[in-house]
């Protein structure tokens, strides 16, 4: 098991070492906002300095977070994973398009459960949120899951704290499943958590460092740090009735049917996808740039940043599950988003 400490100060030493020092300062990258990609934007950097020398100081700071700082213009680009709407973007003079793929998974703290033992349903899991299930041994979750010892044991709901584009996919995913989600809470980068016995954590880091403290909690986060800290998953049933699993398959599956280029901005919702192998919280990361930036030589960085990495960071991206864009969407993201940028 990967402690969730070393692993979270891995990455964050990993973003940090690419900030460098002296000189080489002036060329490096500024970006900040979404928690979701954080692991593979610390690895991808890691390895770009390497080659480049040109460094990448991004912020983990959340969805809503990086989306201010972009229309504050301190930073070269934004990340998140909440996509910001066509006219949002024409208003502000901003192109968007998706850089990553993965999945956010609701993670469990139950002795004696191993991740991926206990099923559930959209409708049940909203009520587990909703607050209105209780307790582990609750007659809707011994139905799901025939046979198994479920603890009289009460369900305490960790969630994000900040503006998130994490809390935006799940919660866009309960009020696609549930009636009730939809009419009592919502969905945004921010809601009101219904359930009486609820924390707050900041980032997915501070949701699954709370999730791995409190006994009998859940909670929800990306995948890659579900996978980094081993920690106990939930599998869920999907459009199709079929229960899966968390992984780079099931999410790749959930964006196959996808066609970017139907919503302006490429902000394309893939919760809840058709599909008997499709991950239903499958979601993008997406980054926001100026059309016309105030320092173009660091707005031509972040491209060739990204450009590297559509094209020499698949693998890296396949190791912490998170899903790479095929090489025919990042094609006609250089030529019909990217061109749109002024050099």
């Amino acid at each position: 098991m990967i402690n969730k400490r070393i692993f979270l100060k891995t990455v964050a030493a990993a973003a940090m070492a690419t900030a460098g020092m002296g000189s080489a300062l002036a060329a490096d990258i500024t970006g900040a906002g979404a928690s979701f990609p954080y692991p593979i934007y610390g690895k991808w950097a890691e390895a770009y300095k390497k080659e480049t020398n040109v460094g990448l100081n991004y912020q983990s700071i959340g969805s809503s977070g990086g989306i201010r700082q972009i229309k504050a213009k301190t930073v070269a680009f934004g990340a998140t994973d909440a996509p910001v709407s066509g006219e949002d973007l024409d208003k502000d003079g901003m192109v968007q398009f998706p850089a990553i793929i993965g999945g956010t998974v609701p993670v469990i703290n139950l002795e004696g459960f191993k991740p991926g033992e206990l099923r559930v349903t959209g409708p049940v899991l909203a009520d587990m949120f909703l607050g209105t299930i209780t307790k582990w041994n609750d007659p809707k979750l011994a139905a799901l899951n025939p046979g198994k010892a479920l603890p009289d044991q009460a369900i305490t709901v960790i969630h994000r704290s900040d503006g998130s584009g994490t809390t935006f996919n799940f919660t866009d995913y309960l009020s696609t499943v549930s009636k009730d989600w939809a009419d009592k809470v919502g969905k945004g980068a921010a809601v009101k958590w219904p359930a009486a016995s609820s924390v707050g954590g900041k980032g997915n880091e501070g949701v699954a460092a709370n999730v791995s403290r409190v006994k009998g909690s859940l909670g929800y986060v990306e995948y890659a740090y579900t996978k980094k800290n081993n920690m106990p998953f939930l599998q869920l049933q999907n459009k199709d009735g079929k229960y899966v699993s968390p992984d780079d398959k099931s999410f790749a599956a959930a964006a196959a049917g996808v066609n970017w280029f139907s919503v302006p901005g490429m902000g394309v919702s893939m919760v809840d996808a058709k599909g008997a192998d499709s991950w239903p919280i499958s979601t993008a990361s997406f980054i926001l740039m100026y059309k016309q930036p105030t320092d173009k030589a660091q707005s031509a960085e972040v491209l060739k940043f990204f450009d590297w990495s559509f094209k020499s960071g698949k693998q890296m991206a396949a190791d912490l599950d998170y899903v790479a864009l095929p090489d025919s969407l990042t094609n006609e993201i250089r030529s019909k988003v990217w061109s749109q940028i002024q050099k």
